[in-house]
């Protein structure tokens, strides 16, 4: 059985076959972690707190993606890239069943630097430590959050 290009145009990543995203705990280096609240035309979980990140474009590095996704969310660059770990993100969003693999990383950034790049996916981000979380949280932040606790990322 053949495709039309109208079947490989509506093909989603996520749904159709596995995401992959270059995902990133981004922190100051004295263990404070930003964190973006996710606007309206996010893809999902909109309203929610979570850390960044992006689908890895075919031909890009990871480490390429990384920097482009922090760079578009938050107009910086990274002064560090340090892988943390990868997992499987198994998601349920209006009725869909999704599924991304994570390959989640911590970049340290200039605090003083960082703004909102993408004001239609992002609503707000803030800085934050472990005592003084803000709420709501994403369905997949403490997987790689704890990570980077575990690691003395954050604190």
């Amino acid at each position: 059985m053949g495709y039309s290009i109208d079947d490989i145009n509506d093909i989603k990543r996520g749904v159709d076959y596995i995401g992959i995203s270059a995902s990133f705990v981004v922190h100051d280096g004295q263990g404070r972690v930003l964190l973006q609240k996710r606007g309206q035309r996010a893809r999902d979980e909109n309203g929610k707190w979570d850390v960044g990140g992006g689908a890895i474009e075919f031909g890009e590095s990871i480490s390429e993606a990384v920097s482009r996704e922090i760079f578009e969310e938050l107009c910086v660059m990274p002064m560090s890239i340090d892988f943390l770990t990868v997992y499987d993100a198994f998601r349920v969003n209006k009725s869909i069943k999704t599924h991304w693999v994570a390959i989640m990383h911590a970049v340290q950034v200039d605090p003083d630097k960082v703004k909102i790049g993408e004001p239609d996916k992002i609503d707000e981000i803030g800085w934050f430590t472990s005592k003084k979380l803000p709420s709501p949280l994403h369905s997949q932040f403490w997987k790689s959050y704890q990570v980077a606790l575990d690691k003395g990322i954050v604190k």
